[in-house]
């Protein structure tokens, strides 16, 4: 038996009316007739927009050849299992199809039309899911994901937004806007409390960078307060303190309620949080980075004839950004501005320590093979830049100060997909860890948008290189990559499958004599 809510529950008494005028062979003016009911409402039940009174539930039953009490129930039969899936599984139940164009009517026909098949194909997504050990966090998290490339990751609603907000502030539009400003603007107008001493005294709390209290949160809290409370790490540079106070204001300007209280995620709990938490997020890197002027500032950038670091570095002090918050923000206006849809972003993590590789966070629009947890049972390329560079140049980035990053390029040939790729990647230890390393890099596949569009995309100075997406995909022999840190398993193991089907088609095609 299922615990469902009315919603589900209409759904489910829909979807067994269909069926069963379908199986009677009656049309909605046969099914009228019969019960004394409109077409208009039997069709609002059938879509499970209207939930009828028992009267009318009981001449629906006699009208069927059924019960009052089989139309009712909460037990489904085995065609409409699936439908408990959708209720109890949290990833389905979260799964924002309406973003997708799917609306709940979508659902309820394909179970009415062919109720197997639909039930097969839920069940299969749930297998598949359980069977890459997909937590819920990841699931919610390629949702985004995927919401955001069919989007090409341009929202101009919250541009404009942004926009406004400026405008509706009488705020001069500075580059780089002030941090002061930003963060007197949460005080006066959204009643902030700002909090920079407290977080340090709860040592398991000192990997975040921000945590939110509501307001009267609870009366036996000790942080709580009459005021929204943010706290933060006392070891932020001011760079990232814009862009959290930026997100702050895009929470409460665009009324966002349901929000993540950490900055980054303890807990995943809905796909609204996530999806929220992106728009503030976006609301903030529009505050920072006007689009209008980024469009300049990177157009003078790809007219240049020659790779010049120095030049992303100019873009990073003109507008006060991190690495992070410069490349994301180009992977929203680049598509749009520049027509340049194939590129993706990736986050590395390096822990010095014990040498592991993370890929922390992706946005891929391109072909680039790179899932996340993949370093868990395999080894991401080390001859790839975003990874080359945390090995090669780990005692620099230990010396460096983190307002300081490298900057470096690569044209990478990944031999497998045959696909070449420009990639500009930024690497820096972390303020908050020093034991870390990150690189954050943004690709552009080698196609023709991206030669007309960027006049250094040649120049011999850049490092061109093949690479593959892990060792353990790679063939490349030793004599060529010297980077191996595991042996080509998956790759011999694809090779003897090959030599296989080679030898099975030569057989069919007669080229061999069977005794």
């Amino acid at each position: 038996m299922m615990n469902v809510n009315g919603e589900n529950l209409r759904m489910i008494l829909g979807i067994k009316l269909k069926q069963l005028r379908s199986e009677k062979n009656l049309s909605l003016k046969e099914l009228s007739e019969a019960t004394d009911l409109s077409i208009s409402y039997l069709s609002e039940i059938e879509k499970g927009k209207k939930y009828p009174k028992p009267e009318k539930i009981i001449a629906l039953a006699r009208a069927l050849g059924t019960t009052f009490d089989d139309l009712v129930t909460l037990k489904v039969d085995e065609a409409l299992d699936p439908l408990a899936a959708i209720v109890h599984s949290p990833m389905l139940r979260e799964f924002p199809f309406e973003l997708f164009g799917i609306e709940q009517q979508d659902i309820m026909d394909l179970f009415s039309a062919s109720p197997a098949k639909a039930g097969a194909l839920l069940k299969t997504l749930l297998e598949i899911i359980r069977g890459y050990d997909m937590s819920v966090e990841q699931f919610i998290l390629a949702a985004l994901r995927s919401y955001q490339k069919i989007h090409q990751n341009y929202f101009e609603d919250l541009e404009l937004a942004a926009e406004r907000f400026v405008s509706e502030m009488q705020w001069k539009l500075k580059i780089p806007m002030p941090t002061e400003l930003f963060k007197k603007t949460l005080v006066q107008k959204y009643g902030y409390d700002i909090d920079e001493t407290s977080l340090s005294q709860y040592p398991e709390l000192q990997k975040f960078r921000t945590v939110f209290v509501p307001p009267k949160t609870s009366k036996h809290s000790t942080l709580g307060g009459s005021k929204p409370r943010l706290l933060l790490n006392k070891d932020l540079i001011d760079r990232q303190k814009a862009f959290i106070y930026g997100r702050e204001l895009g929470y409460n300007y665009l009324k966002l309620q349901e929000r993540a209280l950490t900055s980054s995620w303890l807990k995943v709990e809905s796909f609204e949080q996530v999806l929220n938490n992106f728009k503030a997020s976006y609301f903030s890197g529009a505050l920072l980075m006007h689009r209008h002027s980024m469009v300049k500032d990177l157009t003078k950038l790809f007219q240049k004839r020659t790779w010049e670091p120095a030049a992303i570095l100019a873009i990073l002090d003109k507008y006060a950004v991190t690495p992070e918050m410069l490349l994301y923000r180009m992977t929203e206006l680049l598509p749009k501005f520049f027509g340049l849809e194939e590129l993706h972003f990736l986050r590395f993590s390096h822990r010095t320590s014990t040498g592991s590789m993370k890929l922390t966070k992706l946005l891929n629009m391109s072909q680039v093979f790179a899932p996340y947890g993949l370093d868990l049972n395999e080894h991401y390329c080390r001859r790839w830049l975003p990874i080359a560079i945390l090995k090669r140049e780990q005692g620099e980035l230990a010396e460096r100060d983190p307002t300081t990053p490298l900057v470096v390029a690569q044209r990478p040939h990944f031999v497998e997909s045959d696909v070449e790729y420009f990639v500009i990647t930024i690497a820096r230890r972390f303020a908050l860890k020093p034991t870390f390393h990150s690189s954050v890099s943004i690709g552009f596949l080698l196609n023709n948008a991206f030669k007309e569009t960027v006049r250094f995309w040649n120049d011999p100075s850049i490092e061109r290189i093949m690479v593959n997406e892990t060792c353990e995909r790679c063939g490349l022999k030793d004599d060529i990559c010297r980077d191996r840190v595991a042996p080509p398993t998956l790759y011999m193991k694809n090779q003897r499958q090959r030599a296989r089907e080679a030898v099975l088609q030569r057989i069919l095609s007669g080229g061999h004599n069977i005794l």
